[in-house]
């Protein structure tokens, strides 16, 4: 079994119990029913209890899928409407497509009012690797755009994050895509 396996079946046991737990309330103690109270007290315990364990199991699943060491991690961001109508993005490191995203309506009005989007996450090894990024859209005078950027990327043993940054260029009409580094 491997660790992956072993989380996920982890998190759903403590996702059943969870729900078992938060099923049917019980009814209310009436006073001078101290047993009942009791009982009701202990589950609601049980319950916070086993929330803070799903939470744990997570971020540990998270920490040993993806170690601090090699950890690589791709966001987006937006800041467009005029020049570019954003469709679709797609992530290549080294050559391999890691990530693909076609855009709702909803998605892309919520990265223009400031959302960022977690694109990618995944390991890397420490080393030179190159970046690429393409952004597909409806672009000035509605016609089909495609943008592309490449960041060459020199990953050590800390924690890689980029930044795509999709925004209006109002010196020459364009939209500008670039690929940042966060440090």
């Amino acid at each position: 079994m491997t660790a992956n396996q072993f989380f996920h079946r982890r998190r759903f046991r403590v996702w059943a119990v969870l729900m078992l737990l938060a099923g049917p309330a019980l009814p209310q103690a009436q006073e001078g029913n101290g047993e009942e109270n009791s009982v009701a007290m202990n589950v609601e315990q049980l319950r916070k209890q086993v929330i803070e364990l799903n939470r744990d199991l997570f971020v540990l699943e998270e920490d040993l899928l993806f170690p601090a060491s090699t950890r690589f991690v791709v966001f987006l961001s937006v800041e467009t409407g005029e020049f570019l109508a954003l469709d679709a993005v797609k992530l290549k490191v080294d050559d391999e497509v890691v990530a693909s995203h076609l855009y709702t309506d909803r998605q892309v009005d919520a990265l223009c009012r400031g959302g960022m989007q977690r694109l990618h996450m995944g390991n890397l090894k420490t080393g030179k690797h190159e970046v690429t990024v393409f952004v597909d859209g409806i672009g000035p005078e509605n016609r089909s755009y495609r943008k592309a950027a490449t960041y060459q990327l020199d990953k050590d043993t800390d924690t890689a994050a980029l930044e795509v940054r999709i925004r209006d260029r109002s010196s020459d009409y364009q939209p500008a895509v670039e690929l940042v580094e966060w440090e």
